[in-house]
């Protein structure tokens, strides 16, 4: 039965890639279709929904990424830094509500119509009332000054609004109509959309009217494969790129290589920090045991994350210590040694003692945690059982169990439950750790801690992006307080979990910059920057 459910996609792949000129055969090295094409297997969830119309959501969202069809008006470099694409240049008023950003007169939509400024205004207005995945509340409205500048008018400072301007593709005002743009993209990026089959595959070629270089890979295939599918059509030698995980990472696929990429795709659990009641809905929130400052600190330090990395992920990811490690706004003081020795007696330290059952009590109160998963990620519930398993040896109780998301949230606000976060923005600390926040991710601690928050909004109103990352840092800690082991630690931080792909030999990927959040088009953000 497990045979023949693996078969019915692989059939399924066969007769699409011989419909797009591919045939099932051994592999071999080079490209599937010629030298300037590349065939990418990615998971299904990587289509977007909505088509690829940035005002809902395509390259923003959960899975940050370049929108390829459409220019933006900046980049971010390899080391997270912001570069230009569209953006010749910005500047920001000294009370930061006013963006004045300037575009390069070069760029033209695949219709042959020039894009100016006022495309840009057009697409941030847009996008600001139509994004359903992005969070605009920071602005007021844009404006073009001229044929060459918009102007950006802020609700409030946002220094890092760079980092947005990164990932809104440029729509043109001439040509949109939100029912059928999404299948049907006019923009001025690097590739044009010559075929969607929804479901099954996407066929984009290089935009022969883009302004910047042009493209190594004149055309890019991406198939939406389940992980079994995908890694079928890799060892049939079917696709150039497969995505996989651990699961897959000790096999071998004749004329390909398992390659490995950094990420900040962490995994970690809430740990809520005040003590158990009700909120005004009549929901469980708080837990008394994770409610004390040294439960939490000696849960973060009594985690052995190489073993996690070792026995869950096969050597593929790194120990995490924040949501957001190796960014420029991380700070290293996030960092904390494993040693049980020391979480026991922290433990020990609040009231819970070691008995003859191999559990802590208190007051004749067990110590002990439901931690929840979400059903069907077999990493995040191995992840789970591991961190159970590592918690049970130093005398705390845990149960596990497997929920929808459709529960998960409202069951996350009193219990320990296993999250994915990570994104090219500080916004992921401030939604995390501000009470501001609450309305959202913060509700899962919930924390608030009022020198953290100031760090934070004189982070979010300084004029200078730079020097904004060390206010970010001073968030994390300060010397006194913060959201680390010294300070008040409410979320605990395990792996961050490396992104895996079945490589054909001969092909070379660019520099990859650090991945985000979501196993899917981060990969392809450089695509014309690869070569055989």
């Amino acid at each position: 039965m497990k045979r023949t459910s693996l078969l019915a996609p692989f059939l399924a792949l066969s007769l699409l890639l011989a419909g797009c000129g591919g045939t099932v055969s051994a592999p071999e090295s080079g490209p599937v279709q010629g030298e300037n094409t590349v065939v990418i297997a990615l998971d299904p969830n990587s289509e977007p929904a909505a088509g690829f119309d940035p005002a809902f959501g395509w390259g923003a969202g959960e899975h940050v990424h370049e929108p390829l069809i459409q220019s933006t008006l900046t980049i971010t470099n390899p080391d997270l830094t912001i570069g230009y694409d569209l953006a010749t240049g910005y500047t920001v008023s000294e009370d930061g509500l006013t963006w004045t950003v300037t575009i390069r007169e070069d760029a033209v939509f695949t219709d042959g119509e020039p894009l100016t400024a006022q495309d840009v205004a057009f697409t941030y207005n847009t996008v600001k009332t139509s994004s359903s995945v992005n969070d605009f509340t920071m602005l007021d409205w844009a404006e073009a000054a001229d044929g060459a500048t918009v102007v950006f008018h802020m609700t409030r400072p946002f220094s890092i609004w760079p980092y947005t301007m990164a990932n809104v593709g440029i729509l043109p005002e001439h040509a949109y109509d939100p029912a059928s743009y999404g299948s049907n993209p006019i923009g001025s990026g690097r590739y044009t959309l010559v075929q969607w089959d929804r479901g099954q595959q996407v066929i984009l070629e290089a935009n022969p009217d883009y302004y910047g270089e042009a493209p190594e890979t004149q055309r890019v295939v991406v198939l939406f494969l389940e992980e079994d599918a995908a890694f079928l059509a890799a060892q049939a030698g079917q696709v150039d790129v497969a995505y996989t995980s651990a699961t897959y990472s000790d096999q071998e696929v004749s004329g390909y290589a398992l390659a490995a990429y950094d990420s900040v795709d962490n995994r970690g659990f809430n740990l809520p920090a005040v003590p158990a009641g009700t909120d005004e809905t009549g929901r469980a929130v708080g837990n008394d045991f994770t409610a004390d400052v040294r439960v939490r600190r000696a849960i973060n330090m009594g985690i052995d994350r190489q073993e996690m990395i070792d026995h869950v992920l096969n050597g593929y990811g790194s120990p995490a210590y924040s949501v957001c490690d190796g960014l420029p706004w991380y700070s290293s003081a996030s960092q904390v040694e494993y040693d049980r020795s020391g979480a026991a007696a922290l433990l020990e330290e609040a009231g819970w003692l070691l008995s003859d059952d191999g559990f802590r009590y208190k007051n004749g109160e067990r110590a002990e945690l439901n931690l929840l998963y979400s059903t069907g990620d077999s990493v995040r519930q191995a992840l789970c059982a591991d961190f159970a398993g590592q918690l049970q040896a130093l005398g705390i109780a845990c149960t596990l169990e497997g929920v929808g998301w459709d529960t998960a949230y409202d069951r996350a606000l009193s219990e320990p439950l296993i999250w994915g976060w990570g994104a090219h923005t500080p916004m992921e600390l401030y939604n995390l750790y501000h009470t501001a926040g609450d309305s959202g991710s913060a509700l899962y601690s919930p924390y608030a801690n009022e020198t953290v928050d100031a760090y934070m909004d004189a982070a979010l109103a300084s004029t200078d992006l730079e020097a904004s990352y060390e206010l970010w840092q001073k968030a994390q800690w300060d010397g006194t307080t913060g959201v680390t082991q010294q300070g008040d630690v409410p979320w605990v931080w395990l792996v961050n979990v490396d992104h895996l792909y079945w490589v054909r030999d001969g092909l070379q990927i660019a520099e990859q910059k650090i991945h985000p959040h979501g196993h899917g088009w981060s990969i392809v953000n450089n695509v014309d920057q690869w070569s055989w």
